[in-house]
C-alpha cells in the first residue's frame, strides 16, 4: 500500500456536506431512506464517477469481504489515507465511513470499470424485471 501522504489526501467531507447534514437531521427527526442513499451516491458518483450498485460485491473476494466485515473506524481512516481519501469532517468520522471503503477497495483492485457497470445494470433489471407486475425499468442518471 503506499504511504500515507496527508497532503494529497481527497477530502470527502469535501463532497459530502448534504448527505452530512442529513444525517444530523436523522437525529431530530425521520429522514427517508432514499434521500439518504441518493445523496450518498450523489457523493460516490461526484468522487469516483461510479456508486456500489455500479460493480458487483461478487467481484470482490472472500477475503476482502472478511476484511469490510471487521472493519472498524480506526482501521478504516488508515486505509483510506493509504488509499488517497480521508474520511473525516469537521465533527469526526463520516457516517458513512464504511460504504466509502467499499468504493476505496473497489477503485483499489479496479472493478469501477464501464463494463462492470453494465453488468451491474443488467442485472439490476433482470432482478426487477423477474418481479410480478413489473413491465419496465427505467434508469436515470
Amino acid at each position: 500500500m503506499p504511504a500515507c501522504q496527508p497532503f494529497a489526501l481527497t477530502r470527502i467531507a469535501d463532497f459530502a456536506r448534504s448527505l452530512s447534514r442529513l444525517h444530523r437531521m436523522s437525529h431530530r427527526r425521520p429522514v427517508d431512506d432514499d434521500a439518504i442513499d441518493r445523496a450518498f451516491n450523489a457523493v460516490c458518483q461526484s468522487i469516483w464517477g461510479y456508486t456500489t450498485d455500479d460493480f458487483s460485491d461478487d467481484l470482490l473476494s472472500i477475503a476482502d469481504h472478511a476484511w469490510l466485515d471487521t472493519l472498524d473506524e480506526a482501521h478504516a481512516r488508515i486505509f483510506a489515507a493509504e488509499h488517497g481519501y480521508d474520511l473525516v469532517d469537521d465533527n469526526g468520522m463520516l457516517a458513512d465511513w464504511w460504504g466509502y471503503c467499499w468504493m476505496i477497495l473497489a477503485e483499489a483492485r479496479g472493478l469501477l470499470t464501464p463494463d462492470n457497470r453494465a453488468a451491474a445494470r443488467a442485472a439490476m433489471e433482470e432482478k426487477y424485471l423477474a418481479a410480478p407486475n413489473v413491465i419496465g425499468v427505467i434508469v436515470g442518471r
